[in-house]
C-alpha cells in the first residue's frame, strides 16, 4: 500500500475533533471588560482534551454567580447540557441573577458543538433563517428631541437597520416644567442623587468610603421603587409633549420601517395607558417593559386598554415564569436576554411556548460577540424569531474580541450572518484586544480561580 492511503495519512486529513465521551471539564476562569458596551465577565470553560467553551455573565452582573457552580461542573462531561443545567439551574434567579447559570450553558453548548463538530443551531434542530434581523438602541448626542432622535434613527437605517428601537418616557421630559407630577422634592431629589452618583469619579473632591457608601444606598434606595409606588404621574402637558415627540421621529423615518419604544421611567399602570393610548397613531412595533413583568393582571390590563403591542421579558428567568403571562394574554412580544432566560436551550423552549400563544420573540441583547452568537444560533433555530438587539455598533474593537472565521464585521448591513462553524463559532478569545479593556475594579486575565473548585453544599431542595 503506498503512503498516501496508509490509515495515519488518512487519519492527519480528518478532523476528528475529540472523544465526545471522554470529555471533561477541568477548570473555569474569567476576564472582566468594560464599554463592550457594557461590563461583561467573559467565561473560559476548560477540557481535558484542549476544547475550549466560550461563554458570559450577563451585563453589569457579577461573576460571583457563575464561580459558585464551578466546583458542581468540574469533572462532569459538557455534552450532558440539560443534565448540567438541571444541576445549576436552581442557583440562578430573575435579572442579573440569571446570567451565571445562564453564561455557563452557553460555554457548555459552544463545547458540545466543537467536540462533534458542528454548529450549536444543528443540534437544536436546524434553522429557519440564513441571517438574523438586528435592531438598533439608539441615544442622541445633544439635547434630545424628537427631530434629533428622528436623524439619529436615520442614520442606523443608512447602516442598513431594517428594525429601530428608542426611549420614550419621563427621563425625555424630566426638565420640562409642568410635565410631571410627584410628591414635592421626590425628583428634585432623584435629580440631585442621580448627579451626585454619575459624577462621583470626576469630583474634585474624593468621597471618603464612608461617603460612598451613602451614597450608593441612597441612589440604591430611590432607583429601586417599583412604578407603582414612585407617585410619579405624568401630566396632560408631558402626555404633549410625548406625543410629539413621537411624532417628530416620524417625520424623519416615515411610518414603514418598524419602530419599538423602551425606558419608560417608574410610572403606574394608569399613566403607561394614558401614553399608550396617546401614541397608537404612530404604529409602534411594541412598547417594552412598562410597568414589571411580575404584575400579570396590570399587563393584562395594559394589553386590553392600548392597541399597540405590549413586550417584557430580558429580566425574566425561566420558561415556567414567562408561562402566566402568556396564558393570561398579557403581551404581543416576549423580549428575553439569552443570558438571563437560562441559555441556549432554555430561550428556545421560551421562545416554542410563546408561539402556541400566537406571541412572536424578539431578544434583548447588550453584550459581547459571545452572547450575540449564542442569540444568533437560537434565532436561526426557532420560528417566530423577530429581531434581536445591538448596542455595539460604536464600540470599533467589538469584533475584535474573537477570532474566528467568520466574516468581519459580524454585523452586516443590519443582519448577521447564521455560523456553520462548530459551536458558537469562536476558535478563540483575543487576549491583545481583552487586555486592553480590563474592567480597572476587577483586574487580571484568565486568573486561577482553584479557590472554588471545592465549594460543597446540600444542593437538595426536597426531603
Amino acid at each position: 500500500m503506498s503512503k498516501p492511503n496508509t490509515y495515519e495519512s488518512t487519519l492527519a486529513h480528518t478532523n476528528t475533533f475529540s472523544n465526545p465521551s471522554e470529555l471533561r471539564i477541568t477548570d473555569i476562569r474569567f476576564t472582566d471588560i468594560v464599554d463592550a458596551p457594557m461590563h461583561c465577565s467573559l467565561i473560559k470553560v476548560y477540557t481535558n482534551q484542549g476544547l475550549v467553551g466560550f461563554g458570559e455573565v450577563r451585563d453589569g452582573a457579577q461573576k460571583e454567580t457563575a464561580l459558585i457552580l464551578k466546583s458542581r461542573l468540574i469533572g462532569e462531561n459538557p455534552c450532558n447540557i440539560d443534565k448540567l443545567f438541571r444541576r445549576i439551574k436552581q442557583f440562578g434567579g430573575h435579572a442579573r441573577q440569571g446570567g451565571g447559570v445562564s453564561g455557563l450553558e452557553i460555554a457548555l453548548w459552544d463545547l458540545a458543538g466543537k467536540a462533534y463538530g458542528i454548529p450549536i443551531w444543528q443540534m437544536l434542530g436546524g434553522k429557519f433563517r440564513d441571517k438574523i434581523r438586528m435592531y438598533c438602541d439608539t441615544d442622541v448626542d445633544g439635547k434630545d428631541t424628537g427631530t434629533a432622535m428622528g436623524h439619529a434613527l436615520k442614520e442606523r437605517m443608512d447602516q442598513g437597520f431594517t428594525f429601530l428601537k428608542m426611549d420614550l418616557g419621563i427621563n425625555q421630559i424630566f426638565n420640562e416644567p409642568g410635565a410631571l407630577n410627584a410628591p414635592l422634592g421626590f425628583l428634585e431629589e432623584m435629580k440631585a442623587i442621580n448627579k451626585a452618583w454619575y459624577g462621583r469619579k470626576n469630583s474634585a473632591n474624593k468621597l471618603s468610603e464612608a461617603e460612598y457608601r451613602t451614597l450608593r444606598n441612597r441612589q440604591y434606595d430611590i432607583y429601586n421603587i417599583a412604578h407603582p409606588f414612585t407617585g410619579i404621574h405624568v401630566t396632560e402637558h408631558g402626555l404633549d409633549l410625548l406625543e410629539q415627540y413621537v411624532a417628530d421621529v416620524r417625520a424623519v423615518i416615515g411610518y414603514e420601517v418598524p419602530l419599538a419604544v423602551d425606558h419608560f421611567g417608574h410610572i403606574g399602570l394608569t399613566n403607561c395607558i394614558k401614553l399608550g393610548r396617546r401614541v397608537e397613531k404612530f404604529n409602534l412595533a411594541w412598547m417594552e417593559d412598562m410597568i414589571p413583568w411580575q404584575l400579570t393582571d396590570q399587563y393584562v390590563k395594559l394589553a386590553n386598554a392600548v392597541a399597540t403591542p405590549i413586550c417584557t421579558g430580558e429580566d425574566i428567568y425561566l420558561k415556567e415564569n414567562f408561562k402566566p403571562l402568556l396564558e393570561a394574554g398579557g403581551v404581543s412580544v416576549i423580549h428575553p436576554d439569552i443570558l438571563t432566560s437560562g441559555g441556549i436551550l432554555e430561550t428556545k423552549k421560551i421562545g416554542d411556548m410563546a408561539q402556541e400563544y400566537g406571541v412572536s420573540m424578539a431578544i434583548h441583547m447588550a453584550e459581547s460577540p459571545i452572547a450575540c452568537l449564542a442569540a444568533v444560533h437560537m434565532a436561526a433555530a426557532t420560528e417566530n424569531f423577530l429581531a434581536c438587539e445591538f448596542h455595539s455598533v460604536e464600540v470599533p474593537w467589538w469584533d475584535d474580541i474573537i477570532i474566528s472565521k467568520l466574516p468581519k464585521p459580524l454585523l452586516n448591513n443590519g443582519f448577521i450572518a447564521v455560523p456553520d462553524a462548530p459551536g458558537l463559532g469562536i476558535d478563540e478569545l483575543n487576549d491583545e484586544i481583552i487586555s486592553q479593556h480590563i474592567h480597572p475594579d476587577v483586574p487580571g486575565l484568565w486568573e486561577s480561580t482553584d479557590q472554588w473548585n471545592n465549594h460543597v453544599s446540600n444542593d437538595r431542595l426536597w426531603s
